[in-house]
Formats: C-alpha cells, structure tokens, sequence
C-alpha cells in the first residue's frame, strides 16, 4: 500500500489543494487508509475534521485509468482497438484493462492493479445454486439476464483479444467476468467515454446512502459493504459535494458530502438504487435501503389502468408502504367502472381516498396478495432468519460438522455441502470444515442470495401488517359513522 500511495503521489494525486506537500504518499493530509471491519472492510479515514464540501481528493485526468490514456501509451493496442468500431465502450475498456493485466510489472498501471480484488459478488458472478437461492422470479431473471449479457459481450470481444495476442488465461470468461465486474464496480463517470474511469485512491472510498445531512453533521447510521465510487453529483452552493470531473483543473475532484470527524469513514454516494441492483451493479446491498422496492405479480388488467404511472412505479417501500402509484391504480382498479367519472379520477389522480368501503377492499386486497407471495415462496422469513445464522456459523474454522447437527441445518445446507463436495468429507467423517477460495466465494454469494430474499419477505410481511392496520382503523371508522 505504501508503494501504491508513493506512485500516486509521483502522478499527482493528493487529498492536498498543494499536492506538493506530500511527496511519500498522496495522502495524509486529510484521509489515510484504515480498516472499517463493520462498515465496508478497507476505506478511507478522515486524519482531522472535515467540513462539507472541502476537497478531500484530487486525481488530475493524467492518473486516470480509461480506454484513452491506455490507448496513448500503446500503439498496437490504439491500432486493434480501431478496427473494432462495434464494440461498445464498456467492452474496449474491458478489453484494455486485460491487456494492461497481461503485462504485469510492465504496465504503468501495475501499482494500482495489484490493489484491484480479484473477486466480485455481482449478480453476473453467481452460479445456480446462489441464483436459485434467491427464490423470487423477477431476480432469478436478472440474475440470468446479467449472465447472458456478460457472456454474450466477451464473444462479441474474443477476436479483439484474439489479436492482441492475449496468452489463454486473459482471454477466458472468467477473465472477462471479473474485467467487466472491475469496470461495473468501480468506474466514475467522465464526460468523454460513457464508459468512465477507473480511479485510483478514489476507488477505496466505500458507499453512502443518499440522504439529506444538511442537518445531521454525524451523517447516517451505516455504511456500505464494498469499495466502491461510482458517483452521484450533488449541489452545495453551487460546488459539488461528492465529486465530478472539473475541466478546469483537468481533474476528478471529490468533495466531502457531510461534516466528519477525526478517525470517521469518508464516504462517497453513488446514485440510488434498490438492492437487488446494487447486487446487479455493485456486489452488495444494504440492511437498511429506503430506496428499496418490492414488485409483485399484479393482474393484467390492473396495468391498463396504470397507464398515468410507469410500471415501474407499482411497488412497496422497504418499510411496507406501498407506494402512491400502487395505492392509486388499486383504488381505481376496485371501484365499479360505471363509478370511474370525473370526480372519481380527480380523486384517484390526486392519491385522496375515494371512500372507506374501497379503502378497505384496497388494503385487503394488498394484505391477501402479499400473503399469497409469501405461501408460495420456498422458505418463510423464520427459516431464512435461522439460515442466515447458519451460514454464519459455517464460516468458523473449528467448526465441526455432524449428521444431526446438519440435518437441523436444513435442506439448503445440506445442498451447499453436496454441491462443493463436503459431505462427506466434513460431516461423514467428522473433520473441520475447510472451504477452498471458491468454496468461500460461493458461500458469500449465496449468503448475499438468502439476505436480499429474507429482506423482500419481510417487507411483504410489513406491508400485511400496514394493510391489517389500516384496514382495523377503517372499519373503525365505518362503524362509527354507522352508529351516528
């Protein structure tokens, strides 16, 4: 890391406005490298107390890794890439970040390849087990769409690589699946090449949620689970408060988004998204994500009447709400069509209740749909809770398997075993559990799988609970109008 940090001090990048300063390393002046074991593993923390908005990074365009600056300093490479104009730029970035990986110390970028992970959890990474693990059909389907995109673009990119004279071992898919998780993962967004940059120093900084700190200096709760830095821009008297390409000072400058405090994480956001895209895009998700959001199956005929709203739009908050789109399609979707005049669509369009008697047949609706979902779903919120803890416990090093014990495990344990050849090993023939590196990368996916599926379930479970409430408070209601 020492010999990483001197390199970019040499390419000019600081956390100093004077990158001067500091000639051994790029940082110290406001952000050192530390391990946060419960919020992200290794990320950057602040040395002194940062203000809002203050520049903690400067990475001038030279440091910058994109298809342009290793295009320039290779002229076979600049040659080859020309010749494949229907790549898109994703796949040429790909393509060369491979390339600059098979010349190893010989790559002007090797002090920061070296410090790349050579392992993701995208969704593009998992196996069967770990897809099927997930159990609801929507991200089973985006788990094999990310495949087949990402298989479909290394053979589109195989002669590229093939004249380049890659040895076999860069050229592979699996080669390819953790180039294009590295470009997925850790690019920033440049105006010149839609398919960004790789940041050196600026990829350690690990995820925060958006939110408002504006008046909350000690910033949220959690932080993220990966280093990551693919950014979101945001406004603070007219200075961007996370970061962005500055044409100015041809470089990528990023901002402190909150106050911080000596020794605290110094977090970046990246955009907003559910957590079965953060698992798509990103290899994690968050215990707590308000921008979460549950779909489930819905009738035909009730998306010919959401025509107002995108589909998109029909779906429960992680914290059980359904949202305004959802609430209001249903109520026009429950009420007889002779009914559905003007004043009746004013209401609808404006999210107002259109009386008690459909209020309460929307939430029951909502409560038996989602009580539906969970039925037919494999495994209940219980069950998956004790998994998780399962899974947990399979990762300890003394852990000493036997049939009773793993048969309370459950089925699924059960099926890890078998699929990674360990039952009889471990559990038969009473020795610890050893996992092999890609052993241990599946069970941290398939841990990610049972996490996203037990947040989906309990978010269905919250919004029965929402619906059972309001529908009791409802027919409340009803009964004392009736009474009047």
């Amino acid at each position: 890391m020492e010999t990483f940090l001197r390199w970019a001090a040499e390419i000019g990048i600081s956390d100093s406005i004077d990158s001067s300063r500091f000639r051994d390393s790029c940082l110290g002046h406001s952000l050192s490298v530390a391990d946060f074991t419960h919020a992200g593993g290794r990320g950057l923390g602040a040395v002194r107390e940062l203000k809002k908005g203050e520049l903690v990074l400067k990475v001038p365009r030279k440091a910058l890794m994109t298809t342009e600056s290793i295009i320039a300093k290779d002229l076979k490479l600049s040659d080859a890439v020309n010749l494949h104009g229907s790549l898109s730029s994703t796949q040429i970035l790909s393509v060369c970040l491979l390339y600059e990986m098979s010349k190893e110390k010989k790559s002007f970028w090797y002090p920061y390849l070296v410090h790349i992970p050579r392992d993701y959890d995208l969704l593009a990474t998992f196996g069967e087990f770990e897809k099927q693990a997930l159990q609801v059909e929507d991200a089973v389907w985006a788990t094999e769409k990310a495949i087949a995109k990402c298989q479909s673009e290394w053979k589109e990119a195989g002669s590229l690589m093939k004249e380049l004279e890659l040895k076999p071992k860069f050229r592979s898919f699996q080669a390819w699946l953790w180039a294009s998780a590295t470009i997925s993962s850790r690019t920033l967004h440049v105006p010149w090449d839609s398919a960004g940059c790789l940041c050196p120093v600026g990829d350690l900084f690990n995820y925060d949620a958006p939110g408002d700190y504006s008046n909350t200096p000690e910033g949220p709760e959690s932080a993220n689970s990966v280093e990551e830095a693919g950014l979101v821009v945001e406004t603070h008297s007219e200075r961007l408060t996370d970061g962005g390409f500055e044409e100015d000072v041809n470089a990528y400058c990023l901002y402190a988004r909150r106050n911080y405090h000596l020794g605290e994480q110094v977090l970046l956001c990246y955009g907003t998204y559910t957590n079965l895209e953060l698992l798509e895009h990103y290899g994690f998700m968050l215990e707590e994500n308000s921008n979460d959001k549950v779909f489930i199956p819905l009738e035909n005929s009730l998306f010919s009447l959401a025509s107002s709203w995108p589909k998109d739009s029909l779906y429960i908050h992680q914290d059980g709400n359904p949202s305004f789109a959802l609430i209001s399609t249903l109520r026009l979707w429950l009420i007889p069509q002779s009914q559905r005049d003007k004043s009746v669509m004013r209401l609808v369009y404006a999210g107002s209740q259109i009386s008690v008697k459909n209020e309460i047949l929307v939430m029951k609706w909502m409560s038996e749909k989602c009580g539906s979902v969970l039925r037919d779903l494999p495994t209940s919120v219980t069950e998956d809770t004790v998994l998780l803890h399962n899974i947990d416990k399979l990762q300890d090093p003394e852990l000493r398997l036997e049939q009773k014990e793993t048969e309370a495990f459950g089925s699924e344990v059960r099926a890890f075993l078998d699929a990674n050849c360990l039952w009889d090993v471990t559990v038969l023939s009473g020795k610890p559990i050893e996992f092999s590196r890609k052993t241990s990368r599946m069970l941290s996916k398939w841990r990610l799988s049972v996490q996203w599926r037990l947040s989906y379930k309990r978010t269905l479970a919250d919004c029965i609970s929402y619906c059972n409430e309001k529908m009791n408070n409802l027919l409340g209601t009803q009964d004392r109008i009736r009474d009047l």
